[in-house]
């Protein structure tokens, strides 16, 4: 019996036909009926295992959703735009064009403001002081725990490929406030991935530039407890921040091999995911000699 699963491209293709046939009704009306569609394609990429099939589809959906946008921008589009910006650099781009991962991590925070900007005080405190800044972030709810999440990822992600630009520096702490609001007002979402951006933050730098280990010990425990080990990702995190920072190879290994002996299907909903992870977790094993 013939498999029901529709792969990314496929679906990808079926996007565009509809749009080509559907001359009847407006552009706008046909963007905003097809949230569906890209629901379960959605749902269809984060299942799919297969890590090659997925690179090779998400640049047409990055081009199709910033054509969306174009037509008929809303919340949930920027939102799954700037999410899917951000996978893309993430697993395919960072380790070999940081200026194009640059561009993406950009484009995917910038995608990701986009809805917090309709508030005036955030968006009048954006480019100020800090103090400013996270004052005006008492403005937003769980509602808004999406956009602050990506947003802050992003940017974050962009700012650890750009660190020889000393004038980013001065984003981190908006940043470090971000993603203690998300925290603040829905610690679960996406399995506890801000705990986990944040306990890299504390691990990734130094204690004279406010690295703290054990804060970045506390922020890992409570994303593998909301995640429930599921989510590679996270590990992999660990490994590569925490275990460095601390200086122990052996936590290093153990965790990266952990990863890697994982077995497809542990957490169906995020296959592709933890697929990546198992790749990057592969790379970063290799060259262990030049961590420790």
């Amino acid at each position: 019996m013939a498999s029901k699963r529709k792969h990314p491209a496929v679906l990808a293709g079926f996007v565009s036909l509809v749009l080509l046939l559907s001359g009847c009704a407006s552009p706008e009306f046909m963007v905003k009926s097809m949230d569906p569609l890209m629901d379960r394609m959605d749902t269809t990429v984060n299942r799919c295992p297969d890590v090659d099939t997925i690179r090779d589809s998400l640049p047409t959906t990055i081009v199709q959703l910033d054509g969306f946008i174009d037509i008929a921008p809303s919340a949930k589009l920027y939102l799954r735009a700037a999410e899917v910006n951000f996978g893309y650099s993430f697993a395919f781009i960072e380790d070999v064009d940081r200026a194009r991962a640059s561009y993406l991590y950009l484009k995917a925070r910038d995608y990701a403001l986009q809805p917090l900007l309709l508030n005036d005080d955030f968006r009048g405190a954006l480019h100020r002081p800090v103090d400013k800044f996270r004052a005006s972030l008492d403005e937003f709810g769980k509602g808004d725990v999406p956009a602050l999440y990506w947003a802050a990822s992003s940017w974050m992600a962009w700012i650890s490929l750009n660190l020889d630009k000393t004038e980013v520096l001065m984003d981190i702490p908006k940043i470090e406030a971000m993603l203690l609001k998300v925290i603040e007002l829905d610690g679960n979402y996406y399995y506890g991935s801000a705990h986990a951006t944040l306990g890299a933050y504390y691990a990734s730098r130094s204690k004279v530039i406010g690295g703290d280990p054990d804060k970045a010990k506390y922020h890992f425990d409570r994303a593998f407890a909301i995640s429930q080990s599921r989510l590679l990702f996270i590990h992999l995190l660990y490994a590569k921040y925490y275990a460095y920072q601390i200086q122990d190879r052996a936590l290093f290994e153990q965790t990266l091999q952990q990863v890697i002996d994982t077995p497809v299907d542990y957490f169906p909903q995020k296959n592709f995911a933890n697929e990546v992870a198992k790749k990057k977790a592969r790379v970063l094993l290799d060259d262990v000699d030049s961590y420790f």
